[in-house]
This record gives C-alpha cells, sequence and structure tokens, in this order.
C-alpha cells in the first residue's frame, strides 16, 4: 500500500507545482540557478562518457563484422543508431539520475531537514512551485545537452574507427548517413524531454517528503536514484512501444 500511497502523493505534488505561482522576478532567478547547477555544470561528464561510449560501440562493431562480405560502413551506421536511439537519450538519463537526481533530492531534503521549507509555508510561498517548478523549467533544455552528447558519441566512435583502423573515414562517413531517418531523432528527444520531466519530479519528490535528519537525507538520495532509473527504464519500453513499434 506504501507504493500506491507515494504514488498518489506524486501526482498529487505535480498539480500542486502549477498551483500559486511564485512571482517572475523571483522566479527568473531561481531557473537560472537551475540551469547553471543542473545543466550546465552536467556538460563534462556527458561529453566524457558519450566521447568513450562511441568509441566503445564502434571498436566492438567492428570486430563483430569481420566477415570480408559485411561492408566497413557498418561501423559508421552501428555507431550512428546505437548512440541517437538509446544511449544518448536512456543510459545518459540514468547516469544523470545519479548525479543530477542525488543534487535535487538531497538539496531539497537538507532544506526540509532544516525547517526551511517549513520557513517558506509561513511565509504564504508554495514551497512545492518555489522548489520544483525552476527545475521543470531547467530541464527543458535537457535535450540540448542530449544533441552534445549524441554528437560527442558519433565523434569518439569516429575516432576509435579511423585511428584504430578499424574503418576509412568515408567508409564511418558513409554509414552515418547510409538510410538516415529523421524520425529516429524525433524519437530520441521526445524520449528526452520525458526522461527530463522524470528528472527534475522524481528526485523533487522524495526531497520534499523526506523525514529526519542528515542521515536519512543520504537514503533519501539513494532511494531517488533507484526510482528515477526504474520509472525512465520502463517509460524507456512504453515509449519505444509506442513510437517504433
Amino acid at each position: 500500500m506504501n507504493y500506491l500511497e507515494n504514488i498518489g502523493r506524486y501526482f498529487l505534488m505535480i498539480g500542486e507545482v502549477f498551483r500559486k505561482p511564485t512571482k517572475w522576478s523571483i522566479m527568473k532567478d531561481l531557473i537560472l540557478k537551475e540551469i547553471d547547477d543542473l545543466i550546465f555544470n552536467s556538460l563534462g561528464i556527458v561529453v566524457f562518457i558519450s566521447f568513450f561510449v562511441g568509441g566503445v560501440i564502434a571498436i566492438q562493431t567492428a570486430l563483430n563484422i569481420d566477415n570480408p562480405l559485411i561492408p566497413k560502413y557498418l561501423v559508421g551506421f552501428a555507431t550512428r543508431q546505437s548512440i541517437i536511439l538509446e544511449f544518448a537519450p536512456t543510459f545518459t538519463s540514468i547516469i544523470m539520475a545519479g548525479k543530477v537526481g542525488s543534487y535535487i533530492t538531497s538539496s531539497i531534503g537538507t532544506m526540509r531537514v532544516t525547517e526551511q521549507i517549513d520557513a517558506l509555508e509561513v511565509m504564504g510561498v508554495n514551497s512545492i512551485n518555489y522548489l520544483v517548478f525552476p527545475k521543470i523549467i531547467a530541464l527543458l533544455i535537457y535535450p540540448f545537452l542530449i544533441s552534445i552528447g549524441m554528437f560527442f558519441g558519433i565523434l569518439g566512435g569516429w575516432v576509435a574507427g579511423v585511428f584504430g583502423g578499424y574503418s576509412t573515414s568515408a567508409e564511418f562517413i558513409q554509414g552515418l548517413q547510409s538510410d538516415f531517418d529523421m524520425y529516429h531523432v524525433f524519437y530520441a528527444f521526445t524520449k528526452t524531454f520525458v526522461f527530463a520531466f522524470i528528472l527534475a519530479t522524481i528526485p523533487s519528490f522524495h526531497g520534499y517528503f523526506m523525514r529526519g535528519g542528515a542521515l536519512e537525507v543520504g537514503k533519501a538520495s539513494t532511494t531517488s536514484f533507484v526510482w528515477t532509473s526504474i520509472v525512465i527504464i520502463i517509460l524507456n519500453y512504453i515509449l519505444t512501444q509506442m513510437l517504433l513499434g
């Protein structure tokens, strides 16, 4: 029953986010701060992981198509498809659930422990809107982060394929251009917008409704990471079935 209760509280929280909004003059600064904390501070890890995963995908693909009848341009093709369809939107989001999700839960949870949220309520501020809405708006820029991840993933595949001797630059680029379907990019960014909303709200929920002290803040961060990852994986399956099935 706890799960059903928490699901209900989560959706009630979502409704509360859009009720009694904070003044725009205050909200604007909050949104800019969240963009800096959640998006720009995550650029480094997204670029680093995407580049090397793209390289690994290219190498593994090349090593598994050693048949001379299979064209070498498939290395570029497989790298592009893997990065755009799955790695960039889904696995990057799971990584971000650890980085961004834990940050959101711990920051809101610390405010709960130190009674800052209670102080906001006493002042007549809708604390859920004040704390969660800026994160939702900031993560609307999340597809920008994913597009950078796509670029560096493919670049990493090109570097590994060409400099590792698995493919020529012309063959790799031919694979990138072969049978390109713009709908796959639409599919990837549709997933990204959904995952961005999940990344903003589930960690916020666990931080806002936690009880206890500093130890419980750490436990709430771990729990939010687990549940955010689970929801992302389930929604990935559902959206793939709906959009590609």
